[in-house]
């Protein structure tokens, strides 16, 4: 049996994704057939096609992808399943992740083990909605509930809140009970207010570094700021988390020793899929209570994936980019 997908065969620009005719995956006695409905493009996932940095080689391939094809999160119907396979059936449909060293979710079917982050898709969302959210949920659930242990009334700083961490990390803190401050472009402003954001600040017009407010919380989810840039705008035992840069490695160092400021870095999907679905079932209890919502700002049929790719390095996606394969 054939499918269509997309297949990347070595690092480059966009036009590396071309749209082929594979064998259609068979599930493994443990694993699940899924027809994808829905995948992503996202930023951080753009280095599974780039190959950088090159420290993103170690897990997606060293000289070429080691997976020829790609995307990480989906959403999508069980169409099989093998023999030892108990915890799903056919015909549930579901959202999550397929693992971040073993992609696939850029072709019609694609196979994952019955124990990976998956779970059933929350009835409030459409299949492009699941899709999207899933990045954004699970990496602001780690870093504010596992890492930051945020907590009611406390101060949270979103900087780069119009984005797909940054628009599930804005709606999330405040389903923690935080006050929010988000930190965008101008042109996003009243979108980031529309999700829940207290305050919005147009880094454009100002620095929030020197105006004078301090937060228990900053999540920098684009890896844009530093944590020495950001130290004097926390509160005495406050908390800078970096999504994207990993200089913060020393900082997280020398403040887990010195400091009662902390630093903390920590790479989401480099987890087992137990501890990742964890934060999905947080995610999809968020959703449940109406407090999550995907905001997509494009979506894109599969044979223009690299169209998306080349709108998500424009670095001026508001939300999420959609694929869509059914």
């Amino acid at each position: 049996m054939k499918m269509k997908a997309i297949v990347c065969t070595k690092y480059g620009g966009p036009n590396v994704l071309q749209m082929q005719t594979v064998e259609k995956p068979v599930p493994t006695e443990n694993d699940l057939l899924i027809k994808i409905h829905a995948s992503t493009a996202t930023t951080a996932g753009l280095s599974g096609r780039t190959g950088k940095p090159m420290v993103a080689r170690l897990f997606s391939g060293l000289t070429k992808p080691k997976n020829n094809i790609l995307g990480i999160e989906f959403s999508g119907e069980v169409a099989d399943v093998g023999k030892n396979v108990t915890s799903f059936n056919v015909g549930d449909i579901v959202f999550g992740m397929t693992g971040a060293t073993t992609p696939g979710a850029y072709g019609e079917y694609n196979c994952v083990p019955q124990d990976a982050a998956l779970l059933l898709k929350p009835d409030q969302m459409n299949f492009e909605q699941a899709a999207a959210i899933v990045e954004g949920g699970i990496t602001a659930v780690n870093f504010l509930k596992n890492k930051a242990n945020i907590q009611k009334e406390q101060k949270v700083l979103i900087y780069g809140a119009s984005g797909s961490v940054g628009t599930a990390a804005v709606q999330i803190a405040k389903h923690y009970g935080a006050e929010v401050t988000g930190v965008c472009s101008g042109v996003n402003v009243e979108m980031v207010h529309s999700i829940g954001a207290d305050h919005v600040i147009d880094y454009t017009q100002e620095d929030f570094t020197k105006n004078g407010e301090t937060y228990d919380i900053i999540f920098d989810t684009v890896g844009k700021r530093s944590y020495g840039q950001c130290k004097n705008s926390l509160e005495p035992n406050g908390i800078y988390l970096d999504a994207g840069n990993a200089a913060t490695f020393l900082a997280m160092f020398w403040t887990s020793l010195f400091s009662e400021k902390k630093a903390i870095m920590s790479a989401s999907y480099v987890r087992s899929a137990t501890e990742i679905k964890k934060d999905l079932i947080e995610v999809k209890k968020i959703i449940e209570a109406g407090h999550l919502h995907a905001v997509i700002d494009r979506c894109y049929p599969l044979d223009e994936t690299a169209e998306a790719h080349r709108y998500v390095e424009k670095g001026r996606k508001k939300g999420n980019v959609v694929i869509q394969l059914a």
